[in-house]
């Protein structure tokens, strides 16, 4: 298993450190997955690099803050109600907010590059101020900020926003997508027709000694099955009840774990099928909590309408537990059927029940599989995923700087 492009020279070749503005409206400990990956992907970088980070504010927590070459700064929205979780007006607001204050950052100090993640509601502003300081910009799609089928307000379906993301991929220096698959949403959608470069998200291994199932209060001769998420629409849970209802075996045990606002609903919903005792809403818990529950686990499987990428599956992986899924989203990228576990074709609910039962019954099989998703899982450390994040921006920067040298001598442009 390997990176799709770029090759990332070894940094003491480049001993000119960057300095890098990153955006994003979500930055821990606001959002998901997205926004943990991106402290992830910075965590390395300010390594070698500085890098100023813009982002949301939210209540209790500091305007500035600074820690060696990683600055942060958070700017006022609208009606953030929640740290898991952004609002309409909040992503709305943060649009004109991170770009008044980017332009203050702008002005201050001389930044290399601008890299944005999300096209809404993070690339607007980064867009403008590339524009007006004349700076590249790299602009990172993750999924659901192009294309979430379980919403009708995703961009992909508002003419309005469409057409804004439509531009944004057109005019950005760059385009990273973290999977084959929103790639290919943004030409499908928003007809980018252009160069994409394939970044795929990285996970911090996390792997903790495992501890007894008995102090988890699980029962040793139970099969246990367990699925990482928010608790929203777009995750699916409900199937993934029927599965377990489908399965009918008491011995079988569903773990979720995460938070949302589904959650009452497929609680209510595991009740009317008679599978309550067979499932476990753990909600919110702490690093770990959830590794140890992945090390007590016997497989992942996850029934979601879509991923970006599925970091979640990686994180399984690096547990060595098989996966099984659907075939829809960035994880085809890196999920085969029948080595990593079940990748099954979108909508076949029965092959994804016969695919975990199989799983089940073959406890041989399932060694091996946790010893090839173990080995996996190392291909996407995070390390890799910022390695190759610093070489696009070299290439972004050194393209800039030649066009810049071209157009003060006559001479045609690069870039």
């Amino acid at each position: 298993m390997s990176f799709p492009t770029l090759h990332p020279k070894p940094y003491a070749l480049h001993p000119v450190a960057m300095n890098i503005l990153a955006i994003n409206y979500e930055y821990p400990p606001l959002g998901g997955g997205g926004g943990v990956v991106f402290e992830q992907i910075v965590g390395e970088l300010v390594k070698r690099h500085r890098v100023t980070v813009l982002t949301s504010a939210y209540k209790g927590l500091e305007r500035v803050e600074r820690d060696g070459n990683l600055t942060i700064h958070r700017v006022p929205v609208l009606m953030r109600t929640a740290r898991a979780t952004a609002t309409m007006p909040s992503m709305l607001t943060f649009w004109p907010s991170s770009l008044k204050h980017g332009r203050k950052l702008m002005r201050a100090e001389k930044f290399d590059i601008i890299n944005s993640h999300f096209a809404v509601p993070s690339a607007p502003s980064a867009a403008s101020l590339a524009k007006q300081f004349k700076v590249p910009h790299v602009l990172s799609i993750h999924g659901g900020d192009i294309f979430d089928p379980s919403k009708k307000t995703s961009p992909h379906r508002l003419p309005v926003v469409r057409g804004l993301v439509k531009r944004l991929l057109r005019d950005a220096d760059a385009v990273v997508a973290q999977s084959h698959n929103t790639a290919g949403n943004a030409r499908k959608f928003y007809n980018a027709d252009r160069d994409i470069d394939i970044i795929p998200l990285g996970i911090r291994s996390d792997v903790r000694p495992p501890v007894t199932r008995s102090v988890l209060e699980i029962d040793e001769d139970r099969f246990v099955i367990v699925s990482v998420g928010r608790l929203v629409a777009r995750k699916n849970i409900g199937e993934l009840l029927r599965v377990v209802a489908e399965l009918n075996d008491p011995k079988d045990l569903l773990i979720i774990i995460g938070d949302g606002p589904k959650k009452e609903e497929w609680e209510q919903q595991a009740r009317d099928l008679g599978v309550a005792d067979r499932v476990r809403f753990e909600g919110f818990v702490d690093a770990e909590r959830k590794s140890q529950l992945l090390s007590a686990a016997d497989c992942f499987a996850s029934t979601s309408l879509h991923e970006g990428f599925g970091l979640v599956f990686l994180e399984a992986m690096d547990h060595g537990l098989p996966v099984v899924a659907y075939d829809h989203g960035g994880q085809s990228d890196f999920l085969v059927d029948g080595q990593t576990g079940g990748l099954i074709r979108f909508g076949d609910h029965d092959g994804f029940v016969a695919s975990l039962r199989g799983l089940k019954q073959d406890a041989t099989g399932r060694a091996g599989i946790a010893d090839k998703n173990r080995a996996v899982a190392k291909e996407y450390y995070i390390e890799r995923c910022a390695e190759q994040y610093e070489a696009l921006f070299e290439r972004e920067i050194d393209s800039a700087c030649s066009g810049v040298s071209a157009e003060n001598t006559g001479a045609e442009g690069t870039g």
